[in-house]
């Protein structure tokens, strides 16, 4: 399967992923605006996604994956079920007791995410309860990074990128359908949404279990204390501990500065966290779609070629990854620059959410949209470090990238309010992709390929003539007063979608550049 066959089967669920967060998030918006009590179901929702990108998809997927590839390579599949059967050993027990540590400590963790909700009591202890509901919600995710590390490294990437669409289909489903239930019972109706989640989780791990059975692949996990032991003291799984511990503290940075966001923004005006949160949503799109498809495909690849010594492959890849990154996010960074209040009002500005929210949403999304090319260039550039199974380098730049954004937090949030702290994200992305970037040339892991100036220009072109394009109709359309109009209003969005893509793709291939080019990896 050729890298971009595999890229645009994750893309494509990814996007079936996005498409239907969207819904999930326009339902939760139009039903329950951005309140204290919207912020609660944030803030308790981000706290397992903290400890999911700490232990899950951060550190054990970039310690895991690499070893998983290289332990393929060169021991055979035989070897490797056995080192992944110890893994999952270790990490089904200590999900366990994190589990079980993190419903005990729920109050201690609302304070420690967002102790201005304390403004709020009703909305403080909402958030403990939610917590509690929702934090074994990081045991299925973690279990679900496990096999979507296996299934990516056996090229079995449909799977682990359709289990997305399922959290937000039950989110989506609690919202609708449970909300109004619980609302005609007296109980508030934004506890549907742990319920949701938990059933999402579920569901995302039962998925995995058929895929990973057809391969031979399911791991069989030990109960005794002997099996644990043994397990413990298999080297790859000391290897992969050892790996996670620098990989913990890299993750650990960019959570750190997302707790001190929030922390901030709660003892902003209401629903500051909130706006960021629909933000984030909306910028993710672009970011799941290129970013983290192209990093799950990149890195066992980048792993593979590494432990076969094929120098000229992973360089090769790498630049492949560099030039789809150019190509896909710069258009989208424009776009959110020059056409953010549309795009808010189109998928947000219905029901529950107001004028406001909508400005207080375009101005964070205007922030993130700053940093978008660096936000997506960081899955393809961080791959080319994991891949070599050198982790110190971006636990490194991470840190430098974490204090630069709490100084500009300093610098921007007087002024900016809430839309500075999206805007220190941003501007935090660009530093460390350039440096990652950077760092690759240096170490001669990345070599660029001959044609980068000319492919430079020519995206650049496209994109200015695709942002006056975008900038134009923003300023012609009132796309608030259209609200009582939504079908005429999402006409003109997708119209506006369509003749954008026109513009684009028509200047590039005016320009010479064919599309086609990127079929050869």
């Amino acid at each position: 399967m050729s890298l971009l066959k595999s890229a645009s089967t994750v893309s494509l669920w990814t996007l079936a992923s996005r498409v239907t967060g969207l819904i999930r998030e326009l339902l939760i918006a139009s039903a329950f605006g951005a309140s204290a009590l919207t912020d609660a179901f944030n803030v308790a929702f981000r706290i397992p996604n903290l400890f999911r990108r700490l232990f899950a998809e951060g550190a054990f997927s970039q310690a895991f994956v690499p070893v998983l590839a290289a332990s393929k390579a060169q021991h055979g599949e035989e070897a490797t079920r056995t080192v992944i059967d110890h893994v999952a050993t270790l990490l089904a027990w200590t999900l366990l007791i994190l589990s079980v540590a993190g419903v005990l400590l729920a109050p201690w963790l609302v304070w420690a995410m967002a102790a201005g909700l304390q403004q709020q009591p009703y909305a403080y202890d909402a958030a403990v309860h939610m917590t509690r509901w929702m934090f074994p919600y990081i045991g299925f995710m973690s279990m679900v990074a496990l096999s979507a590390g296996i299934l990516n490294t056996w090229k079995r990437f449909a799977i682990p990128a359709a289990t997305p669409v399922l959290l937000n289909l039950s989110m989506i489903g609690a919202a609708w359908l449970l909300a109004p239930w619980l609302k005609r019972q007296g109980v508030e109706a934004i506890y549907a949404l742990p319920v949701g989640v938990m059933l999402g989780g579920f569901l995302q791990l039962a998925i995995q279990i058929p895929a990973l059975k057809s391969l031979g692949l399911l791991p069989k996990l030990g109960v005794s204390w002997r099996a644990i032991r043994g397990a413990a003291q298999d080297p790859a799984s000391r290897q992969i501990a050892s790996l996670m511990v620098p990989a913990l503290l890299g993750v650990g940075v960019a959570q750190i500065s997302l707790l001190i966001n929030t922390q901030i923004a709660s003892h902003m005006a209401p629903g500051s966290v909130s706006w960021l949160t629909y933000a984030d949503r909306l910028m993710e799109f672009p970011t799941a779609i290129l970013g983290v498809a192209l990093g799950a495909v990149l890195m066992p690849q980048l792993a593979a070629a590494r432990a076969k010594g094929d120098h000229n492959e992973y360089a090769a890849m790498l630049d492949w990854g560099l030039r789809l990154v150019v190509l896909l996010a710069l258009p989208c960074a424009a776009a959110l620059l020059t056409f953010s209040q549309p795009l808010v009002s189109v998928l947000y500005h219905y029901g529950a959410f107001t004028d406001k929210d909508v400005q207080q949403t375009t101005l964070a999304l205007s922030g993130y949209g700053v940093g978008l090319l660096g936000l997506v260039a960081i899955k393809v550039l961080a791959p080319g470090y994991y891949a070599s199974q050198d982790v110190k380098t971006p636990v490194k730049i991470a840190i430098v990238v974490l204090c630069f954004t709490q100084l500009m937090n300093l610098l921007l949030v007087p002024y900016l309010a809430h839309a500075g702290l999206a805007l220190s994200i941003g501007l935090g992305a660009l530093l460390n992709a350039g440096w990652l970037f950077v760092g690759l040339l240096r170490k001669g892991s990345f070599k660029p390929q001959p044609g980068w100036l000319q492919f430079g220009l020519k995206v650049v072109m496209a994109t200015v003539l695709l942002a006056a394009f975008l900038a134009f109709i923003a300023f012609k359309l009132d796309w608030l007063q259209m609200r009582q109009q939504a079908g005429l209003r999402l006409g003109a969005m997708s119209l506006v979608m369509l003749s954008s893509a026109a513009i684009y793709f028509g200047t590039l291939w005016l320009c010479g550049l064919r599309l086609r080019t990127f079929l050869r990896r």
